[in-house]
């Protein structure tokens, strides 16, 4: 079986094993001269680099990128009116600054990388003698907060800080050494205003027994936030990250698309979605230049693609060195057809907002996040800046989590079977049955229900992880 996408394409895509072609890759529809762009999605996705005979494999043996160096943008708006659904609601936590969370976590933030294995003590202790009365009580390991130097400094702070002032961690220990750049002074003071009811600070080098020390705040702590209750309220409170990775052949087709339906569903309730991975959007970044609110956007938006083109030029390294080998044994021959299919998890909807790294969200709708296509970097970001889920769709798979629940929805249902330890929702459905909107409102259902409570592999599991992206020198 094989599947065309888009009336304009000239490559269709094999959904089983055709002789020789794996499934989730590009046949040619109809014979393609050398030079000819490759059409997928309705987009070249690159060029033939020899004339490619109908019926034949299409991949990086006889076709290559058309992308290349920084580029000219003009702002042409294409706003499309988002799809209708009844107003939904889901039951979280109403917090004191007026924002809501889906957990009622502890979360124990070292300032440092040297107190890791005191924070991860300290998570285990109080995990075993007051558990019970919050969701969970977890620390997340990092190597920085020293012998940093400049914005690499400040990003680990910023993120830290965001951290800290999660909506889904009830209360926080602020975890420090007492001699690290990131200073417990300077710290606290990033952080106001903060609630000194929730958020309390432990210096260990200034205490004889920091382990005895932490669990009786991590008591405190557990004891004020067992009083927190769900309450219902509207989803257009719900601010969820969007991410992919180990993508394949199918991501662009299944998970990809029912991402961004649920993404337009949440704007369209006047909620909203974060869209991070600078990279994975070249290609398919006029997409959604066209789809910015305004020419201020716009221009902001010009400004994130370039300046990433910039990162990669000051490091001496191609730009365009992507797909990844997992990405082109899935079938994902060029940055464009990768761009072209992750670009689809922000649907629809107007860009409202373009974010810089660490920055939290201002304005609901979708928002561009500046960042790298990193999975365990990106999730990081994307919790920072004050997402309470987020949807990662592979075909992969890849069993990681970040900060906040992590839902992973799977491009193809081999994969949901084969790994449903990893594995939260099967779009692999959409092969079979492309009724989007139907398996759309059913995914948000879903969605709900995982902001509502219900627990994600990640979360099952016990895999949370965090990264801060570095870009300079460490002492």
């Amino acid at each position: 079986m094989v599947l065309k996408i888009h009336p304009d394409d000239n490559v269709i895509v094999a959904l089983d094993h055709e002789e020789s072609v794996p499934a989730g890759h590009k046949i040619a529809s109809r014979a393609i001269a050398k030079g000819e762009n490759i059409i997928k999605y309705g987009f070249p996705i690159g060029h033939a680099t020899e004339d490619i005979p109908e019926g034949s494999w299409v991949h990086s043996h006889n076709m290559a990128t058309n992308l290349e160096g920084k580029h000219e943008y003009v702002y042409r708006p294409r706003l499309s009116s988002l799809p209708k659904m009844p107003a939904k609601t889901f039951w979280g936590y109403e917090r004191a600054d007026g924002r809501v969370g889906i957990r009622n976590e502890i979360w124990i933030i070292g300032t440092v990388g040297c107190v890791n294995e005191t924070a991860e003590r300290l998570a285990r202790e109080a995990t075993l003698q007051f558990g019970d009365r919050v969701d969970g009580i977890y620390t997340f390991p990092h190597p920085y907060g020293c012998s940093q130097l400049g914005e690499d400094h400040e990003h680990t702070r910023r993120i830290l800080a965001d951290l800290v002032h999660h909506p889904n961690a009830a209360g926080v220990l602020v975890l420090s050494l007492g001699c690290e750049n990131n200073t417990p002074e300077s710290f606290r003071q990033l952080l106001e205003p903060y609630d000194p009811a929730r958020v309390r600070f432990l210096t260990t080098q200034d205490v004889e027994d920091e382990i005895e020390e932490g669990l009786h705040i991590l008591d405190q702590l557990t004891r004020i936030a067992a009083s927190d209750q769900r309450v219902e309220m509207p989803a257009s409170r719900l601010v969820i990250g969007l991410k992919c990775g180990g993508s394949d052949g199918f991501s662009g087709i299944t998970a990809n698309p029912l991402i961004g339906r649920a993404s337009d569903f949440l704007v369209s309730q006047g909620g909203t979605t974060v869209l991070t991975e600078v990279p994975e959007m070249f290609g398919a970044e006029t997409i959604l230049m066209d789809h910015c609110k305004d020419a201020a956007t716009f221009d902001k938006t010009v400004a994130l693609i370039n300046d990433f083109k910039d990162y990669f030029i000051k490091h001496d390294q191609v730009v365009y060195e992507n797909p990844s080998p997992g990405n082109k044994a899935g079938g994902i021959t060029t940055l464009e057809e990768k761009s072209l299919g992750c670009t689809q998890k922000g649907g629809t909807s107007p860009v409202v907002d373009v974010l810089r790294y660490g920055e939290q969200v201002h304005e609901p709708g979708l928002n561009l996040l500046q960042g790298p296509g990193n999975d365990i970097v990106a999730c990081t970001a994307l919790a920072a800046a004050g997402c309470h889920l987020i949807l990662f769709s592979t075909g992969r798979g890849t069993p990681l989590g970040g900060p906040v629940p992590t839902i992973k929805i799977a491009s193809n249902t081999d994969l949901a079977r084969r790994k449903s330890n990893w594995i939260d929702y099967d779009a692999g459905t959409l092969l079979k049955d492309p009724d989007l909107d139907a398996l759309g409102d059913d995914f948000f259902t879903f969605i709900l229900a995982v902001a509502s409570g219900e627990r994600t592999c990640n979360e099952k599991n016990g895999y949370r992880a965090i990264s801060i992206w570095k870009d300079g020198v460490t002492l």
